[in-house]
């Protein structure tokens, strides 16, 4: 076996570590200490790879957004309102299968982090910067894209990070009335 199959990636251990404490504990919950004891590291090592637990969060939260840009570049729709529904529901469908994901996001974009970080996402993985998206961005009403964020996703991820189990139709419904809140027409 080669030392590159072997190698672990401790930045993703710190990061995960933040994220599933965040989500567990809260940010006052949680401190660098505890981060590293989860990721197995020293705190030391937390600290090669971040400078402090702002930019861990900043970190942890452009990874998680950029794996739903990426979930949502996989998305297909004819009409702006269907690609929509196709991102979001894929959205949803990815963060059920890790509701750790969608509670730290949920924590994140309640506070003082949410505007850098969301910024921050924009910069690096922004869902709507691909030329695939052009034609949705077009389609949605003229907000900040934090609050189109907050309206379009935001209800999927707050049904997976507190649990809700809906019914397909209802996830449907859901999906449409965020398209209706962020949709031109």
């Amino acid at each position: 076996m080669s030392s590159s199959a072997t190698k672990v990636d401790r930045a993703a251990l710190v990061r995960r570590a933040l994220v599933e404490l965040v989500a567990e504990n809260g940010f006052r919950g949680t401190s660098m200490t505890a981060v590293a004891d989860r990721a197995g590291v020293a705190t030391g090592t937390a600290y090669v790879h971040y400078q402090s637990k702002d930019d861990l969060v900043l970190g942890a939260y452009v990874e998680v957004k950029a794996a739903l840009a990426a979930i949502a570049a996989t998305a297909s729709g004819g009409s702006p309102r269907e690609l929509f529904n196709s991102i979001w529901l894929a959205i949803h469908s990815h963060l059920a299968t890790d509701p750790v994901q969608a509670q730290f996001l949920v924590q994140v974009e309640s506070s003082p982090y949410a505007v850098a970080a969301h910024e921050a996402a924009l910069g690096s993985a922004g869902l709507l910067e691909e030329d695939q998206f052009a034609a949705l961005k077009n389609a949605l009403v003229a907000l900040p894209p934090l609050v189109l964020w907050d309206l379009g996703m935001g209800p999927a991820i707050r049904a997976v990070a507190f649990g809700t189990e809906l019914t397909a139709g209802a996830l449907d419904e859901l999906a449409a009335a965020c398209w209706r809140a962020v949709g031109r027409s």
